[in-house]
Protein backbone atom coordinates (compact mmCIF):
# COMPACT_ATOMS: atom_id res chain seq x y z
CA UNK A 1 0.00 0.00 0.00
CA UNK A 2 1.60 3.58 -1.06
CA UNK A 3 1.22 6.34 1.52
CA UNK A 4 -2.02 7.95 1.02
CA UNK A 5 -2.79 11.44 0.84
CA UNK A 6 -5.57 14.04 0.09
CA UNK A 7 -8.74 12.15 0.39
CA UNK A 8 -7.47 8.71 0.96
CA UNK A 9 -5.31 10.34 3.86
CA UNK A 10 -8.44 11.20 5.44
CA UNK A 11 -10.38 7.85 5.18
CA UNK A 12 -7.36 5.61 6.41
CA UNK A 13 -7.35 8.16 9.35
CA UNK A 14 -11.06 7.51 10.07
CA UNK A 15 -10.82 3.89 9.39
CA UNK A 16 -7.70 3.93 11.80
CA UNK A 17 -9.49 5.51 14.23
CA UNK A 18 -12.84 3.27 14.01
CA UNK A 19 -10.73 0.40 14.99
CA UNK A 20 -8.81 2.25 17.49
CA UNK A 21 -12.40 2.88 18.82
CA UNK A 22 -13.03 -0.60 19.85
CA UNK A 23 -11.49 -0.59 22.97
CA UNK A 24 -13.04 2.56 24.49
CA UNK A 25 -16.19 0.87 23.27
CA UNK A 26 -15.59 -2.31 24.60
CA UNK A 27 -14.76 -0.48 28.11
CA UNK A 28 -16.99 2.42 28.32
CA UNK A 29 -19.92 2.06 26.65
CA UNK A 30 -21.58 -0.52 29.69
CA UNK A 31 -20.01 1.56 32.41
CA UNK A 32 -23.60 3.31 32.91
CA UNK A 33 -24.88 -0.64 33.08
CA UNK A 34 -23.13 -0.97 36.57
CA UNK A 35 -25.30 -0.43 38.94
CA UNK A 36 -27.77 -2.12 36.83
CA UNK A 37 -25.72 -5.19 36.36
CA UNK A 38 -25.24 -5.31 40.63
CA UNK A 39 -28.93 -5.70 40.85
CA UNK A 40 -29.36 -7.95 38.12
CA UNK A 41 -26.95 -10.75 38.95
CA UNK A 42 -27.27 -9.94 42.93
CA UNK A 43 -23.71 -9.59 43.13
CA UNK A 44 -21.21 -6.60 44.46
CA UNK A 45 -19.42 -3.79 43.12
CA UNK A 46 -16.38 -4.94 43.28
CA UNK A 47 -16.99 -8.06 41.02
CA UNK A 48 -18.58 -5.96 38.31
CA UNK A 49 -15.35 -3.87 38.10
CA UNK A 50 -13.53 -7.50 38.05
CA UNK A 51 -15.73 -7.92 34.52
CA UNK A 52 -13.94 -4.62 33.74
CA UNK A 53 -10.55 -5.95 35.10
CA UNK A 54 -10.89 -9.33 32.69
CA UNK A 55 -11.53 -6.96 29.64
CA UNK A 56 -8.76 -4.66 30.60
CA UNK A 57 -6.30 -7.87 31.21
CA UNK A 58 -7.60 -9.46 27.93
CA UNK A 59 -6.81 -5.80 25.62
CA UNK A 60 -2.94 -5.77 27.13
CA UNK A 61 -2.38 -9.52 26.80
CA UNK A 62 -4.09 -9.61 22.98
CA UNK A 63 -2.17 -6.93 22.50
CA UNK A 64 1.22 -8.85 23.31
CA UNK A 65 0.11 -11.71 20.82
CA UNK A 66 -1.68 -9.85 18.36
CA UNK A 67 1.13 -7.21 18.10
CA UNK A 68 3.69 -9.66 17.04
CA UNK A 69 1.77 -12.12 14.81
CA UNK A 70 0.63 -9.27 12.18
CA UNK A 71 4.79 -8.35 12.02
CA UNK A 72 4.95 -12.14 10.52
CA UNK A 73 1.52 -12.34 9.03
CA UNK A 74 1.00 -9.19 7.99
CA UNK A 75 -1.71 -7.01 9.25
CA UNK A 76 -5.04 -7.72 6.70
CA UNK A 77 -5.84 -11.76 7.89
CA UNK A 78 -5.41 -11.02 11.99
CA UNK A 79 -7.09 -8.36 11.81
CA UNK A 80 -10.01 -9.98 9.96
CA UNK A 81 -10.04 -12.90 12.01
CA UNK A 82 -9.50 -10.49 15.53
CA UNK A 83 -12.54 -8.53 14.42
CA UNK A 84 -14.56 -11.88 14.00
CA UNK A 85 -13.48 -12.99 17.35
CA UNK A 86 -14.57 -9.77 18.99
CA UNK A 87 -18.29 -10.00 16.78
CA UNK A 88 -18.77 -13.25 18.31
CA UNK A 89 -17.66 -12.70 22.50
CA UNK A 90 -20.23 -9.39 22.18
CA UNK A 91 -22.60 -11.68 21.30
CA UNK A 92 -21.46 -13.79 24.50
CA UNK A 93 -21.64 -11.12 26.64
CA UNK A 94 -24.75 -10.11 25.63
CA UNK A 95 -25.89 -13.97 26.72
CA UNK A 96 -23.98 -14.10 30.29
CA UNK A 97 -26.59 -15.73 32.37
CA UNK A 98 -24.07 -15.00 35.75
CA UNK A 99 -21.50 -12.10 36.55
CA UNK A 100 -18.74 -14.96 36.22
CA UNK A 101 -19.75 -15.97 32.79
CA UNK A 102 -19.62 -12.29 32.11
CA UNK A 103 -16.32 -11.71 33.31
CA UNK A 104 -14.72 -14.61 31.50
CA UNK A 105 -16.30 -13.61 28.34
CA UNK A 106 -15.65 -10.03 28.59
CA UNK A 107 -11.89 -11.42 28.83
CA UNK A 108 -12.28 -12.57 25.44
CA UNK A 109 -14.17 -9.77 24.06
CA UNK A 110 -11.22 -7.54 25.47
CA UNK A 111 -8.71 -9.67 23.88
CA UNK A 112 -10.30 -9.51 20.82
CA UNK A 113 -10.49 -5.89 20.54
CA UNK A 114 -6.96 -5.98 21.10
CA UNK A 115 -6.52 -6.31 17.32
CA UNK A 116 -7.97 -2.98 16.55
CA UNK A 117 -6.01 -1.50 18.77
CA UNK A 118 -2.20 -3.00 17.72
CA UNK A 119 -2.67 -3.49 14.23
CA UNK A 120 -4.11 0.13 13.45
CA UNK A 121 -1.00 2.04 15.64
CA UNK A 122 1.32 -0.64 13.40
CA UNK A 123 -0.01 0.32 10.21
CA UNK A 124 0.80 3.78 11.01
CA UNK A 125 4.34 3.65 11.43
CA UNK A 126 4.27 0.70 8.25
CA UNK A 127 3.36 4.30 6.29
CA UNK A 128 4.83 7.42 7.88
CA UNK A 129 7.35 8.65 9.97
CA UNK A 130 9.04 11.40 11.95
CA UNK A 131 6.75 14.52 12.40
CA UNK A 132 4.67 13.00 9.86
CA UNK A 133 3.55 10.05 11.97
CA UNK A 134 2.98 12.72 14.55
CA UNK A 135 0.95 14.46 12.76
CA UNK A 136 -1.39 11.46 10.98
CA UNK A 137 -1.27 9.26 14.55
CA UNK A 138 -3.00 12.68 16.29
CA UNK A 139 -5.39 12.75 13.31
CA UNK A 140 -6.33 9.42 14.07
CA UNK A 141 -6.61 9.73 17.72
CA UNK A 142 -9.12 12.49 16.98
CA UNK A 143 -11.61 9.76 16.00
CA UNK A 144 -10.72 7.41 18.39
CA UNK A 145 -10.70 9.76 21.26
CA UNK A 146 -14.72 10.16 20.00
CA UNK A 147 -14.87 6.94 21.61
CA UNK A 148 -15.14 7.85 25.16
CA UNK A 149 -18.05 10.74 23.82
CA UNK A 150 -20.35 8.35 22.54
CA UNK A 151 -19.65 5.17 23.84
CA UNK A 152 -21.18 6.47 27.60
CA UNK A 153 -23.89 8.58 25.56
CA UNK A 154 -24.65 5.79 23.80
CA UNK A 155 -24.64 3.00 26.34
CA UNK A 156 -26.73 5.54 28.66
CA UNK A 157 -29.57 5.87 25.47
CA UNK A 158 -29.52 2.21 25.13
CA UNK A 159 -30.09 1.76 28.85
CA UNK A 160 -33.60 4.31 28.38
CA UNK A 161 -35.03 1.60 25.83
CA UNK A 162 -33.54 -1.38 26.89
CA UNK A 163 -30.93 -3.41 29.28
CA UNK A 164 -27.50 -3.98 29.81
CA UNK A 165 -27.57 -6.85 27.29
CA UNK A 166 -28.86 -4.73 24.71
CA UNK A 167 -25.58 -2.48 25.02
CA UNK A 168 -23.35 -5.94 24.17
CA UNK A 169 -25.62 -6.47 21.25
CA UNK A 170 -25.20 -2.58 20.21
CA UNK A 171 -21.28 -3.62 20.25
CA UNK A 172 -21.70 -6.99 18.39
CA UNK A 173 -22.86 -4.53 15.66
CA UNK A 174 -19.93 -2.10 15.86
CA UNK A 175 -18.07 -5.35 15.17
CA UNK A 176 -20.16 -6.86 12.28
CA UNK A 177 -19.94 -3.19 10.37
CA UNK A 178 -15.84 -2.93 10.96
CA UNK A 179 -15.10 -6.33 10.01
CA UNK A 180 -17.47 -5.91 6.41
CA UNK A 181 -15.24 -2.14 6.12
CA UNK A 182 -12.08 -3.76 6.50
CA UNK A 183 -12.59 -6.72 4.28
CA UNK A 184 -13.98 -4.30 1.34
CA UNK A 185 -11.34 -0.88 2.41
CA UNK A 186 -8.30 -1.96 3.93
CA UNK A 187 -5.13 -3.09 2.05
CA UNK A 188 -1.98 -4.62 3.39
CA UNK A 189 0.74 -2.20 4.41
CA UNK A 190 3.35 -4.81 5.38
CA UNK A 191 4.75 -6.51 2.39
CA UNK A 192 5.59 -9.94 2.70
CA UNK A 193 9.72 -9.19 2.30
CA UNK A 194 9.45 -6.57 5.51
CA UNK A 195 8.00 -9.30 7.51
CA UNK A 196 9.50 -10.64 10.45
CA UNK A 197 10.48 -14.36 10.55
CA UNK A 198 7.92 -16.92 12.31
CA UNK A 199 9.48 -18.35 15.18
CA UNK A 200 9.13 -17.96 18.55
CA UNK A 201 13.28 -17.43 19.74
CA UNK A 202 13.16 -14.10 17.34
CA UNK A 203 9.94 -12.92 18.83
CA UNK A 204 11.27 -12.79 22.26
CA UNK A 205 14.33 -11.34 21.05
CA UNK A 206 12.01 -8.26 19.65
CA UNK A 207 10.61 -7.83 23.16
CA UNK A 208 14.13 -8.27 24.77
CA UNK A 209 15.77 -5.66 22.51
CA UNK A 210 12.32 -3.47 23.37
CA UNK A 211 13.01 -3.94 27.29
CA UNK A 212 16.23 -3.49 26.75
CA UNK A 213 16.06 0.03 25.09
CA UNK A 214 16.09 2.52 27.92
CA UNK A 215 14.42 4.93 26.24
CA UNK A 216 11.74 3.66 24.72
CA UNK A 217 10.80 1.71 28.09
CA UNK A 218 10.80 5.22 29.80
CA UNK A 219 8.12 6.24 27.34
CA UNK A 220 5.94 2.97 27.70
CA UNK A 221 5.86 3.54 31.78
CA UNK A 222 5.17 7.35 31.00
CA UNK A 223 2.36 6.21 29.24
CA UNK A 224 1.25 3.22 31.08
CA UNK A 225 1.52 4.95 34.70
CA UNK A 226 -1.22 7.66 33.59
CA UNK A 227 -3.47 5.63 31.57
CA UNK A 228 -3.62 3.36 34.70
CA UNK A 229 -4.67 6.58 36.35
CA UNK A 230 -7.13 6.54 33.25
CA UNK A 231 -8.74 3.35 34.21
CA UNK A 232 -8.86 3.91 37.77
CA UNK A 233 -10.95 7.15 36.81
CA UNK A 234 -13.11 5.12 34.26
CA UNK A 235 -13.60 2.08 37.28
CA UNK A 236 -14.48 4.51 39.75
CA UNK A 237 -16.71 7.72 38.56
CA UNK A 238 -19.97 5.64 37.59
CA UNK A 239 -20.20 5.13 41.41
CA UNK A 240 -18.66 8.45 42.76
CA UNK A 241 -21.03 10.39 40.62
CA UNK A 242 -23.92 7.82 40.88
CA UNK A 243 -23.86 6.53 44.22
CA UNK A 244 -22.26 9.85 45.85
CA UNK A 245 -23.24 12.65 43.73
CA UNK A 246 -26.85 11.03 42.68
CA UNK A 247 -26.97 11.66 39.35
CA UNK A 248 -28.97 9.70 36.60
CA UNK A 249 -27.57 7.23 33.90
CA UNK A 250 -28.03 9.85 31.14
CA UNK A 251 -26.70 12.77 33.21
CA UNK A 252 -23.58 10.22 33.83
CA UNK A 253 -23.36 9.44 30.44
CA UNK A 254 -23.27 13.34 29.66
CA UNK A 255 -20.93 14.19 32.08
CA UNK A 256 -18.88 11.35 31.05
CA UNK A 257 -19.08 12.09 28.02
CA UNK A 258 -17.87 15.71 28.39
CA UNK A 259 -14.76 14.49 29.56
CA UNK A 260 -14.60 13.08 26.22
CA UNK A 261 -13.76 16.39 25.06
CA UNK A 262 -10.63 16.46 27.19
CA UNK A 263 -9.12 13.91 25.03
CA UNK A 264 -9.59 15.55 21.72
CA UNK A 265 -8.83 18.81 23.05
CA UNK A 266 -5.04 17.12 24.19
CA UNK A 267 -4.21 15.32 21.25
CA UNK A 268 -5.13 18.36 18.60
CA UNK A 269 -3.26 20.96 20.64
CA UNK A 270 -0.44 18.33 19.79
CA UNK A 271 -1.32 18.21 16.07
CA UNK A 272 -1.91 21.60 15.73
CA UNK A 273 1.07 22.48 17.32
CA UNK A 274 3.78 20.07 16.62
CA UNK A 275 5.94 22.16 14.00
CA UNK A 276 6.18 24.92 16.95
CA UNK A 277 6.37 22.73 19.76
CA UNK A 278 8.54 19.56 19.97
CA UNK A 279 6.83 16.68 21.09
CA UNK A 280 9.25 16.23 24.21
CA UNK A 281 8.02 19.63 25.54
CA UNK A 282 4.69 18.47 25.14
CA UNK A 283 4.87 15.75 27.04
CA UNK A 284 6.89 17.25 29.56
CA UNK A 285 3.59 19.88 30.00
CA UNK A 286 1.08 16.46 29.78
CA UNK A 287 3.14 15.42 33.08
CA UNK A 288 3.27 19.05 34.87
CA UNK A 289 -0.59 18.91 34.50
CA UNK A 290 -1.36 15.24 35.40
CA UNK A 291 0.33 15.83 38.57
CA UNK A 292 -1.21 19.39 39.30
CA UNK A 293 -4.71 17.90 38.45
CA UNK A 294 -4.48 14.75 40.65
CA UNK A 295 -3.57 16.70 43.22
CA UNK A 296 -6.46 18.91 43.41
CA UNK A 297 -8.72 16.29 42.45
CA UNK A 298 -7.68 14.37 45.50
CA UNK A 299 -7.90 17.55 47.75
CA UNK A 300 -11.76 17.70 46.55
CA UNK A 301 -12.51 14.10 47.63
CA UNK A 302 -11.29 14.66 50.97
CA UNK A 303 -13.11 17.21 51.65
CA UNK A 304 -16.50 16.25 49.94
CA UNK A 305 -16.49 19.19 47.79
CA UNK A 306 -19.19 20.14 45.01
CA UNK A 307 -19.42 18.50 41.82
CA UNK A 308 -18.14 21.02 39.91
CA UNK A 309 -14.97 20.88 42.33
CA UNK A 310 -14.40 17.19 41.29
CA UNK A 311 -15.32 17.77 37.61
CA UNK A 312 -13.26 20.42 36.62
CA UNK A 313 -9.98 18.62 37.77
CA UNK A 314 -10.49 15.22 35.97
CA UNK A 315 -11.17 17.15 32.98
CA UNK A 316 -7.85 18.83 33.07
CA UNK A 317 -6.31 15.18 34.39
CA UNK A 318 -7.84 13.72 31.30
CA UNK A 319 -6.73 16.45 29.02
CA UNK A 320 -3.09 15.27 30.05
CA UNK A 321 -3.73 11.86 29.48
CA UNK A 322 -4.11 12.83 26.00
CA UNK A 323 -1.47 15.15 25.51
CA UNK A 324 0.91 12.29 27.49
CA UNK A 325 -0.51 9.84 24.93
CA UNK A 326 0.43 11.10 21.70
CA UNK A 327 3.45 11.81 22.33
CA UNK A 328 4.98 9.24 24.13
CA UNK A 329 3.55 6.80 21.52
CA UNK A 330 4.79 8.76 18.77
CA UNK A 331 8.41 9.31 20.45
CA UNK A 332 8.47 5.27 21.64
CA UNK A 333 7.59 4.29 18.24
CA UNK A 334 9.94 6.36 16.01
CA UNK A 335 12.91 4.07 16.00
CA UNK A 336 11.25 0.87 15.85
CA UNK A 337 9.69 0.39 12.26
CA UNK A 338 11.36 -2.67 11.87
CA UNK A 339 9.01 -4.37 14.67
CA UNK A 340 6.23 -1.90 15.06
CA UNK A 341 3.54 -4.46 16.04
CA UNK A 342 5.87 -5.76 18.99
CA UNK A 343 6.73 -2.40 20.06
CA UNK A 344 2.87 -1.37 19.77
CA UNK A 345 1.84 -4.46 21.49
CA UNK A 346 4.40 -3.55 24.09
CA UNK A 347 2.89 -0.04 24.27
CA UNK A 348 -0.42 -1.19 24.42
CA UNK A 349 0.44 -4.11 27.15
CA UNK A 350 1.83 -2.21 29.80
CA UNK A 351 -1.34 0.25 29.93
CA UNK A 352 -3.67 -2.49 30.44
CA UNK A 353 -1.70 -4.95 32.64
CA UNK A 354 -1.27 -1.50 35.12
CA UNK A 355 -4.99 -0.55 34.83
CA UNK A 356 -6.11 -4.31 35.27
CA UNK A 357 -4.14 -3.25 38.70
CA UNK A 358 -5.57 0.21 39.74
CA UNK A 359 -8.87 -0.64 38.56
CA UNK A 360 -10.49 -2.72 41.40
CA UNK A 361 -8.49 -1.30 43.64
CA UNK A 362 -10.95 1.56 43.30
CA UNK A 363 -13.30 -0.37 44.84
CA UNK A 364 -11.48 -1.18 47.90
CA UNK A 365 -13.19 1.00 50.28
CA UNK A 366 -17.27 0.14 48.92
CA UNK A 367 -19.32 1.91 46.38
CA UNK A 368 -20.05 4.61 48.26
CA UNK A 369 -16.73 6.50 48.57
CA UNK A 370 -14.48 8.42 46.09
CA UNK A 371 -11.27 8.32 48.27
CA UNK A 372 -9.55 5.25 46.61
CA UNK A 373 -10.11 6.45 43.01
CA UNK A 374 -8.49 9.58 43.98
CA UNK A 375 -5.93 8.38 45.70
CA UNK A 376 -4.87 6.55 42.43
CA UNK A 377 -5.14 9.10 40.27
CA UNK A 378 -2.62 10.92 42.11
CA UNK A 379 -0.11 8.14 42.27
CA UNK A 380 -0.16 7.09 39.23
CA UNK A 381 0.30 10.69 37.81
CA UNK A 382 3.97 10.45 39.96
CA UNK A 383 5.24 7.47 38.96
CA UNK A 384 4.53 8.63 35.50
CA UNK A 385 6.73 11.77 36.18
CA UNK A 386 9.39 9.67 38.28
CA UNK A 387 9.25 7.07 34.87
CA UNK A 388 10.27 10.60 32.33
CA UNK A 389 12.97 11.49 34.66
CA UNK A 390 14.73 8.25 35.58
CA UNK A 391 14.66 6.27 32.31
CA UNK A 392 13.94 9.37 29.18
CA UNK A 393 15.77 12.15 30.93
CA UNK A 394 18.72 10.34 32.08
CA UNK A 395 18.75 8.43 28.96
CA UNK A 396 19.06 10.99 26.22
CA UNK A 397 21.31 13.32 29.13
CA UNK A 398 23.33 9.91 29.20
CA UNK A 399 23.70 9.41 24.97
CA UNK A 400 24.10 13.37 24.86
CA UNK A 401 27.23 12.93 27.14
CA UNK A 402 28.58 9.85 25.06
CA UNK A 403 28.23 11.68 21.76
CA UNK A 404 29.83 15.02 23.21
CA UNK A 405 32.76 12.39 24.46
CA UNK A 406 33.11 10.86 20.90
CA UNK A 407 33.40 14.51 19.13
CA UNK A 408 35.91 15.23 21.95
CA UNK A 409 38.34 12.09 21.17
CA UNK A 410 37.86 13.14 17.22
CA UNK A 411 39.19 16.47 17.72
CA UNK A 412 41.84 15.10 19.63
CA UNK A 413 42.96 12.68 16.94
CA UNK A 414 42.83 15.19 14.46
CA UNK A 415 45.16 17.32 16.80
Amino acid sequence: MNKPTGKKRIQLAILLGSLGLLGPFTIDTYLPSFPTIVNDFHTTASLVQISLTSCLLGLGLGQLFIGPLSDVKGRRQPLLIFISLYLLASITCALAPNIYFLIIARLVQGFAAAGGLVISRAIVRDLFSGRELTKFFTMMVLVGNLGPIVAPIAGGGILAFTNWHGVFLALAIIGAVLLVTVALKLEETLPAENRVPSNLPQIMNNFGSLFKDRTFMGYALTQGFTTAGIFAYVSGIPFVYQNIYGVTPQQFSLLFGTNGLALIIGSQLVGRFADVISERTFLKIGLVTANLSGAILLIALLLKAPLFAVAIPIFFFIASISIIGTTSFALAIETQGHIAGSASALLGLLPFVLGSISAPLVGIAGPNSGLPMGVIIFATSILAFFSHFVFVRKGTLRISTSNEQCSIKRSVSKI
